[in-house]
């Protein structure tokens, strides 16, 4: 019985791992001006939950979500960050009550997204696949 738990845990394990960091579900952009065109998961990651605050490039980021209920925001969590949008919203709660960040701010939809990535500099945001980008950047995450 161990083997075949320990078998099932590796196919999870490769599941997980082998899975796009940008799910076909979302793209991840940036504004048009910001010379970064592809990105680790990791440094998207690390974007979203402030644990960095610039991009490789050295721009200041600009993080923004979309709503909790929004399913750009649940294919992105679970693609990029790796976790439920309940288990970010825990990650968040934790960070305000010891004092050390705020979340990114969120937008209602993907045309909110686009506009506040359009208008600020360093903006990182992720919309609906099907969703109009015109005026920002894709960023290709990998």
């Amino acid at each position: 019985m161990t083997r075949k738990l320990i078998a099932v845990l590796a196919t999870l394990v490769l599941c997980v791992v082998s899975t796009p960091a940008a799910a076909q579900d979302v793209k991840v952009i940036v504004n048009s001006a910001n010379s970064v065109s592809d990105l680790s998961g990791d440094v998207v990651t690390k974007l979203f939950l402030k644990q960095s605050a610039k991009f490789p490039n050295g721009t200041a980021a600009q993080p923004v979500d979309q709503g909790k209920s929004s399913s750009a925001r649940a294919a992105f969590s679970k693609s990029v960050l790796g976790r439920a949008v309940g288990a970010v919203e825990s990650y968040w709660q934790q960070q305000i009550f010891s004092g050390k960040d705020v979340p990114p701010p969120t937008k209602a939809s993907d045309d909110e997204v686009v506009a506040y990535v359009k208008a600020n500099a360093g903006a990182i945001g992720y919309v609906s696949a099907g969703a109009s980008t015109a005026g920002v950047k894709v960023v290709d995450v990998k």
